[in-house]
């Protein structure tokens, strides 16, 4: 006797039950199209009552199909540790979802290098791949290995920022305008009679697109409110202590602020300034790091503004196992919320 599998059972009980064919349903669960509004939601509820899941490992195993993800990001540094975070999340989501049939390998770059990113990305397209996990951080080499990808039909993601003129299977991250808005409605509140500085601390800034599309957004809500704030901009390309130090402070002897806006995560080593100087200075800057916390605990760092680094990583590695094992649709943008945190809430805050 042949038996029958249990998930064909369940798919002949659930049209059964909508009084539909096989295939009705089959459209139903694969999100194709082509179904009666009505039909469809009466598909859906029946689902819903019978707790109903597809059995994706027996369809994974009987397929012996192998997918090849690669991850194309920087390393984790000294100066910070954020991208150990969405890195933690890949890893989440593969141990969760269970996923078979996929092999992950992950290239790290240097995020000071800009040459690291293109050797690693040329290791990648040396090898038989089917998607790539980018955190696109400079500009022009993430363009020229995103249009690759596409000569050679390699379906890549995008995770923390996105890049003009280039549009990925979905990006996963901030909208980074709406993020330095949000910086800029704080700031909004905390600015009395002197200047903001908006500072930009990367050694490799001319590709950073995301700081600029926040700094574009801090702007562009002051100018809204009719603040009569000045503005500073400062770029420091040198990014460990010592020499921010020196630069804020030659900046210090000439101008007078009341705040200060930190594009990225390195907030921490402008709050290490202001402590040790003992300044009255608001500071307002990103994510969710130890190094940050503990300023933030301690008065020095005012607002965080943090956009689930960790959930980021874990949607990215999510979408390509719904594209190419569940075959379900994907949404093309996927924004991340923006989170502001204080020292009273971030202790309840889930990254």
């Amino acid at each position: 006797m042949i038996k029958e599998d249990s998930n064909l059972i369940g798919v002949k009980e659930i049209a059964r039950r909508a009084n539909v064919s096989i295939a009705t349903v089959d459209r139903v669960l694969h999100k194709r199209g082509g179904v009666a509004a009505k039909t469809k939601q009466r598909i859906e509820e029946i689902i819903k009552e019978m707790d109903y899941k597809p059995n994706m490992l027996a369809k994974r195993l009987a397929s012996k199909k192998i997918y090849r993800f690669a991850v194309l990001i920087p390393e984790e540094s000294k100066e910070t540790e954020y991208w150990k975070l969405p890195l933690d999340g890949i890893k989440l989501a593969l141990e969760e979802e269970g996923i078979f049939g996929v092999e992950v390998t992950y290239y790290l770059f240097d995020l000071d290098d800009r040459n690291s990113f293109t050797e690693q990305g040329k290791k990648i397209l040396a090898t038989p791949i089917d998607a790539v996990i980018i955190a696109p951080s400079f500009i022009t080499e993430a363009m020229e290995f995103s249009k690759t990808c596409m000569e050679k039909k390699i379906k890549f993601v995008f995770i923390n920022s996105d890049i003009p003129l280039i549009t990925p299977l979905s990006y996963i991250g901030p909208d980074l305008y709406q993020s330095g808005r949000m910086a800029g409605n704080i700031a909004h509140y905390l600015i009395k009679d002197k200047g903001v500085l908006v500072l930009n601390i990367s050694k490799e800034l001319d590709a950073t697109y995301h700081l600029v599309k926040k700094t574009e957004g801090f702007e562009s809500y002051l100018r809204e409110k009719d603040s009569i704030t000045q503005i500073h901009k400062l770029t420091l390309n040198q990014t460990d202590y010592e020499s921010v130090s020196l630069e804020l402070e030659k900046f210090l002897q000439y101008n007078e602020v009341d705040l200060i806006f930190v594009t990225n995560s390195r907030v921490f080593v402008v709050a290490e300034y202001i402590k040790e100087k003992g300044l009255p200075i608001k500071l307002i800057g990103y994510d969710y790091l130890e190094s940050n916390l503990k300023f933030l605990e301690d008065g020095e760092i005012d607002f965080l503004i943090s956009q689930q680094p960790v959930k980021q990583g874990y949607i990215a590695m999510q979408t390509l196992y719904n594209y190419f094992i569940t075959s379900e649709d994907v949404m093309k943008i996927q924004h991340m919320p923006i989170d502001v945190l204080t020292k009273e809430n971030y202790k309840y805050y889930k990254l």
